[in-house]
């Protein structure tokens, strides 16, 4: 089975580099100190700081062979060659909420570096499928929880 590609920015491919690097050289280390203190308090079986810390160890370990997983599959897309004529993943897409009455600002994303919170929707999302394709001026509807709402298009453009 072929696995699904993990589109990313430059951006969202630069911080997983940076956590991947920080996971190996900086946490692993740490943890390694915590195990070997806890190991010289003697007793293992009833040792909290011990089981804490292995905790903490396979956390690390789960998380670095995630991120070489999602890095072994990205596709980097190249955000000063984006077309800004129509929505693709990399722009920034500034779209109203015509029942709302609210302007919003999104960066169009894979699903791997989304982050609402951050105003970055996945291309996966109700929303980010159907912005993607669209043009300024276009009248989008995006069916969540039952009910239909609907985004004009105002502006696109390349999100560095």
């Amino acid at each position: 089975m072929v696995e699904k590609k993990n589109i990313l920015t430059y951006e969202g491919l630069q911080s997983l580099e940076e956590e991947l690097h920080d996971l190996k050289v900086n946490k692993r280390k740490e943890v390694a100190q915590k195990i070997k203190e806890a190991r010289e308090q003697g007793d293992l079986s009833e040792n909290a700081e011990y089981d804490a810390a292995k905790d903490e160890q396979r956390d690390i370990e789960s998380r670095i062979e995630e991120i070489d997983k999602i890095l072994r599959n990205a596709e980097v897309v190249i955000e000063d060659e984006v077309e800004v004529d129509v929505i693709n993943i990399g722009c920034k897409v500034r779209i109203y909420d015509l029942g709302l009455k609210e302007e919003l600002t999104y960066k169009i994303v894979g699903s791997t570096e989304a982050n609402s919170l951050k105003g970055k929707i996945s291309n996966e999302s109700p929303l980010g499928k159907e912005l993607l394709g669209k043009r300024i001026g276009e009248i989008v509807d995006v069916e969540t929880h039952g009910e239909v709402i609907q985004y004009e298009i105002l502006e696109i453009q390349r999100s560095n």
